[in-house]
């Protein structure tokens, strides 16, 4: 068993695959009704550059506000927007015509398990099949031990 690195990321990160219906028909639905302003509370789409080729990359996301602050979670783990959002650590969130641009700060594990509970109390519906048996009621030992597979980041104001 290999030892996790010194930033606390599982040695091998944990990433749940998005099938060919939820890649090409659902998440491409989901990001025209985000474009058109009309999506579900939360809803945006997420733009950032790509770390290798500096296009434009886009998906949707849900935005969480939790006392004051914003924040986006990554239920399927380390994705390739979190690997882009890493790399760049900044890019846009749109809805309808309003694009906002912000920077990102990925939190350390031990301040996710009350932005995790609460994503999970507000899109329950949506994410639970990528939380396992964690959801809003869980421990705050079960959320912490858990919480290193679950990329977060605190989206701030660009300026």
């Amino acid at each position: 068993m290999s030892a996790a690195p010194a930033d606390g990321r599982p040695a091998t990160p944990r990433y749940l695959r998005p099938g060919w219906f939820t890649r090409q028909v659902l998440n491409r639905g989901i990001r025209r009704l985000a474009r058109l302003g009309v999506a579900p509370a939360g809803l945006r789409e997420l733009r950032v550059r790509g770390r290798r080729t500096g296009e434009w990359r886009t998906v949707p996301v849900n935005l969480l506000e939790l006392d004051g602050r914003r924040y986006l979670v990554a239920p399927r783990g380390t994705t390739e927007w979190v690997r882009n959002l890493r790399a760049a650590r900044e890019g846009e969130l749109r809805l309808g015509r309003r694009s906002e641009p912000f920077r990102a700060i990925e939190l350390d594990d031990e301040a996710k398990p009350p932005v995790l509970r609460e994503y999970l109390r507000r899109w329950k519906a949506e994410v639970k099949a990528f939380f396992d048996d964690l959801d809003e009621t869980s421990s705050d030992e079960r959320v912490a031990e858990v919480a290193a597979g679950f990329p977060v980041f605190e989206v701030t104001t660009a300026g």
